[in-house]
């Protein structure tokens, strides 16, 4: 679909809503509103296919505004939204629509509040009621929200609302409605769940689909950085400081990470808060508020309480974590990008990560560029720029002679000269964001291995095709040159097979041939790596930490990875295969064909797991199914 060439004035809106997009400096509609908009105006139920950023909250809104009967107390619309957030956004955004209609009351009802204040303000009279599900129910069952004026229900973002877990609750609510009341649906996918609500409930719809046409994504500059060197917690940092950055959003996973990386941040200085589902409704409005007013800079996130934020300030989004779809994705860098602005999506992204970051591109239509994570040198000279500004703001300050004074008498007193107690003085503010380094910068060296590693993949593609299982030979020995270490990191510190390969690829620069067999149990994993490692790459192996862990990696006797049966990786073999080649019968030997992850062992023993690299979900561009979180 292209872009429309008609205005808002050419379609039958009234002059209160007109004055209002005027007012806001929007003339034109978006391609979702130019076609929705006409079919809602006659009452239509419909149907629409779009993703965030697409202006479909205006699209649902301006027609319900436009009908709007200020004399008629009861609801007139119900528009129902997956999360509070969402809900609250929504219901602004139908505030500033209607801003020019007098009297005009927009009530938002979630979980989280008090529902005595939702109910009170519902017996006051409301026009449009704006709340998520669950909440929407209860108070139809309390018999406070009354339906039977109702002329129009809304499901925005319905894919998500029943991904959630709200399939029942909204089937209720919709069983509820007038028979009368337009039904109208808008979601970015349409999986089987959807399709039985539009199958069910709504008559003949009108069918707009932009999915297509996300003007979001083309408006965010997209770059992704793979994972190397450092820990993703120091990329966090050393990324946020060398951007040109107002406000940002970090994407995580979990709760758990929210708080444990907002914490690590705030702790070095940045003004970070976490927002997550468990956090009360009130302290999760308050931090929104927050970072609109500019007394913190960063939310750190999970992905369904930032559904619906519209912060003008947020100018990056960070993905910390890879998300597991792609609509998550365009979830996620739709938080900035917004109303003709521009932002920019950052994505950190694991080597067995990369083929979903090839699903995300086909799906969005775009690219990213590889970026490389700026080096110490670099982060120090931004902080002394910082500093270097800070100070020239306040070089006018009429105070600063009293602090003349203070200098001559620190100089008597210290028995320095000036230029000894300005060094003092910069030591001390400098606090833990030194302005400059000593030592190698862990970047350099991955950037180094890495660019060594392209090299031998150029100068002997035939090793890396046919897999190169002298697996000894990188540091001049033979198959049968391994130790076997014992890392005290397992399963139950949710480590994986990839994490340990991972930390010994970056941090100690060894090769796929360099790495032998691994056995990853509850409490500790054995690995095996060459007899004939260098001082440096030991010495590197001591200091290794695992998801923030320490390994504390000694060597042992253990040597049962080997299959018990078969001419292929028995004994006097050599080396342990890893690549698969050695896949039936054997005990619990990483790299041998083993069980996907929750799935049934195959030939383990003792609930340790195999391992092989190249059967992932991610590796495989196939996402976790996620988890269920009624979360508004």
């Amino acid at each position: 679909m292209q872009e429309s060439e008609i205005k808002f004035i050419d379609l039958d809106l009234n002059e209160n809503l007109l004055s209002a997009l005027n007012s806001m400096g929007f003339e034109t509609p978006t391609p979702i509103q130019a076609a929705s908009i006409p079919f809602l105006l006659e009452g239509k139920d419909a149907l629409g296919k779009a993703q965030t950023g697409t202006g479909k909250t205006a699209a649902f809104s301006l027609p319900v505004l436009n009908k709007i009967n200020l004399n008629q107390h009861k609801p007139q619309a119900i528009v129902m939204a997956p999360t509070r957030e969402l809900a609250i956004q929504v219901a602004a955004e139908i505030k500033v629509l209607g801003q020019n209609i007098k009297g005009l009351k927009v009530i938002e009802i979630y979980g989280g509040a008090s529902i005595v204040d939702q109910m009170r303000g519902l017996k006051n009279g409301s026009h449009i009621v704006v709340g998520t599900p669950g909440r929407v129910k209860d108070l139809i069952n309390r018999r406070s929200l009354q339906l039977d004026e109702v002329k129009t229900f809304v499901l925005d973002e319905a894919d998500e609302m029943l991904k959630m877990g709200f399939v029942d609750d909204v089937t209720w609510i919709m069983e509820q409605a007038p028979e009368s009341a337009q039904r109208v649906l808008f979601s970015a996918t349409m999986p089987p769940m959807v399709k039985t609500i539009v199958d069910r409930f709504l008559r003949n719809p009108a069918r707009v689909d932009v999915a297509g046409e996300n003007r979001t994504v083309a408006k965010v500059e997209q770059n992704y950085w793979v994972v190397k060197g450092v820990e993703k917690d120091e990329a966090m940092s050393r990324l946020l400081e060398t951007e040109e950055t107002d406000a940002s959003i970090v994407f995580v996973r979990t709760r758990q990470d929210t708080e444990r990386l907002s914490d690590w941040l705030s702790a070095r200085g940045f003004k970070s808060a976490a927002l997550h589902g468990d956090i009360p409704q009130a302290q999760r409005e308050r931090t929104v508020d927050n970072i609109k007013r500019g007394v913190i800079d960063i939310l750190v996130a999970t992905d369904v309480v930032a559904r619906g934020l519209d912060v003008p300030r947020i100018t990056h989004v960070f993905n910390y974590d890879i998300p597991f779809d792609t609509e998550s994705y365009i979830h996620r860098i739709g938080r900035t990008g917004r109303a003709g602005r521009t932002g920019k999506a950052v994505l950190l992204v694991r080597t067995n990560q990369i083929r979903m970051l090839r699903t995300i591109e086909r799906v969005t239509r775009s690219s990213m560029e590889e970026i490389q994570l700026p080096n110490r040198d670099k982060v120090a000279e931004a902080r002394l720029a910082k500093l270097g500004a800070e100070l020239e703001a306040e070089k006018g300050n009429a105070s600063l002679a009293s602090f003349a004074e203070l200098i001559e008498k620190l100089q008597v007193s210290l028995e320095v000269d000036a230029a000894t107690l300005a060094a003092i003085l910069l030591q001390r503010q400098q606090g833990k964001r030194p302005l400059f380094y000593q030592g190698p910068d862990p970047m350099v060296d991955a950037i180094e291995r890495e660019n060594k590693r392209r090299k031998e993949r150029r100068d002997n593609p035939r090793d890396d095709r046919e897999g190169g299982r002298d697996s000894g030979r990188s540091f001049g020995g033979t198959k049968q040159d391994w130790d076997t270490y014992q890392l005290q990191v397992g399963r139950d510190s949710g480590v994986q097979v990839k994490d340990i390969v991972g930390a010994l690829a970056n941090e100690l620069g060894l090769t796929k041939h360099s790495i032998g067999a691994i056995k990853l149990a509850q409490g500790h994993t054995f690995v095996q790596l060459p007899k004939a490692m260098t001082s440096d790459v030991a010495g590197k192996l001591k200091k290794l930490r695992i998801r923030q862990k320490e390994v504390s990696a000694v060597i042992c006797d253990f040597d049962d990875f080997r299959e018990s049966r078969g001419p292929r990786g028995g004994a006097g073999s050599g080396a342990p295969r890893r690549d698969g080649g050695n896949s039936r019968g054997g005990r619990g030997g990483e790299g041998h064909r083993g069980r996907r992850e929750g799935g049934a062992p195959a030939g383990g023993r003792d609930g340790e797991r195999r391992f092989d690299r190249n059967r992932s979900s991610a590796a495989k561009g196939k996402p976790a199914a996620p988890r269920t979180n009624r979360d508004a």
